[in-house]
């Protein structure tokens, strides 16, 4: 039985694309803010593409933060992507501009400190042991578009609850380029641009949902 992924729909570019790769797969997809449609599928994806502080008016907008609280609550599964991952931390630092994020992870996302910005192209990502979306394509490359990014990640485990699994790529500095947190999951990577790997990192998120 195919799975219904709801693409959130909160005025972001890049849309089309997750969809389409996400049909590729095999899913039923649907791009929309409805709240009740977002919080009732399967799967949640949060794509993301420039300004943090934009995408979080967006995200607010179409009560986005709720929705992701109450899918998280019931276990239920969430993918950020770019700028759908940075929204995800306590706050953004962008420009001299600090804007509140989702809260959903400790931390800031700040400038990567490289001296060519933005990071752009295909780049290797440093894969933790443990992980269930790398797997297949722990050594392949996948797509980057940014200059932000989070640096890490300080969230430990419990007696109920893994400790996320989290993964790093160097560009001047390393930076997150992947979480795993239970039903929260995110990359800083494009996977709709990372051709065959990316197809199969959705696949194994799919998989999950």
């Amino acid at each position: 039985m195919s799975k219904k992924i709801v693409v959130l729909d909160y005025g972001s570019g890049n849309i089309r694309s997750a969809q389409k790769s996400l049909q590729k797969i095999g899913a039923i997809t649907e791009i929309t803010n409805d709240y009740q449609t977002c919080l009732n599928a399967d799967g949640l994806v949060v794509p993301g593409v420039g300004a943090f502080a934009s995408c979080m008016t967006g995200i607010n907008k179409v009560r986005g933060g709720e929705i992701i609280d109450k899918r998280l609550a019931g276990a239920r599964n969430v993918l950020g992507i770019c700028v759908g991952m940075q929204v995800l931390f306590e706050n953004g630092l962008e420009h001299g501009e600090n804007t509140s994020g989702l809260g959903q992870w400790p931390g800031e996302v700040t400038e990567i400190k490289s001296t060519v910005l933005p990071h752009m192209g295909w780049n290797n990502v440093e894969v933790a042991p443990g992980s269930t979306i790398f797997e297949g394509v722990e050594k392949e490359k996948f797509y980057f578009v940014h200059s932000f990014a989070a640096k890490n990640l300080t969230l430990e485990g419990t007696d109920k609850i893994d400790a996320p699994i989290k993964h790093f790529t160097l560009y001047g500095e390393k930076f997150l380029s992947c979480i795993e947190n239970g039903p929260l999951s995110a990359t800083q990577f494009h996977p709709e641009k990372s051709g065959e790997a990316g197809l199969q990192l959705l696949k194994n998120w799919l998989a999950s949902v």
